[in-house]
């Protein structure tokens, strides 16, 4: 009886022990030349900060960007990756200056995005869907957009294509397509900072940026 009492606590403790090691709070910062997000450029300078919590396969957590010319974005997202490669998720985009709580088509402040992602190797599938209007988030609702991508060993391709607030026109078009490699800059024997440079060519607007970032 003694040592089944002390097997059940030992496997009471085991799985406490792993349930605390599955949750986790994550902060982390980036600092970019440039705010550049699916071919189109939003910002300059920016900073880029990222709260998460995480359990298991599923994650919630906001991420913002405060460029240093005045522009300012702030995200909530929530996420459940399953093992086998597939990923679903809801992306809140909001714009401080617009009343936080009007989710009017005319003036509403944030555009919802539904996520499905699919990873398998370096392959990577991503659709993307606003299924909402909203005036002042720039969203008219069906706004639509796709991104294949591939990860080598020392650096990643993509291609995306999208329409509604993704295009100039509106139309479905080719808007993202670029390569991207990150170094690692060692400061101490154990600290380093890794440094991410990103090339991209929106072929819609025909623009080519060049952005590099570090993450804190």
């Amino acid at each position: 009886m003694k040592k089944r009492k002390i097997f059940t606590i030992a496997v009471i403790a085991l799985l406490a022990t792993t349930s605390i090691k599955a949750q986790e709070f994550s902060v982390n910062t980036d600092i970019v030349s440039s705010y550049v997000w699916r071919g189109t450029q939003y910002s300059g300078v920016s900073i880029q900060p990222t709260l998460q919590f995480s359990t298991g396969g599923f994650s919630i957590g906001s991420w913002g960007s405060a460029g240093f010319d005045g522009f300012l974005e702030m995200d909530l997202y929530a996420k459940y990756a399953f093992d086998f490669g597939l990923s679903l998720g809801l992306t809140d985009y909001y714009y401080p200056g617009s009343d936080y709580f009007d989710l009017s088509k005319a003036s509403g402040a944030h555009g919802l995005e539904l996520n499905l992602g699919y990873a398998v190797g370096g392959l990577s599938i991503g659709a993307n869907y606003i299924f909402n209007e909203a005036g002042d988030a720039g969203t008219t609702g069906g706004d639509k957009y796709f991104e294949l991508g591939y990860a080598f060993e020392k650096f990643s391709i993509f291609a995306g294509a999208g329409d509604g607030w993704h295009s100039t026109t509106g139309d479905f078009k080719l808007v993202n397509i670029g390569i991207s490699s990150t170094k690692e800059i060692k400061i101490t024997d154990t600290f380093s900072i890794p440094l991410k440079a990103t090339a991209i060519l929106n072929p819609a607007t025909e623009q080519f940026m060049l952005v590099a970032g570090i993450t804190l």
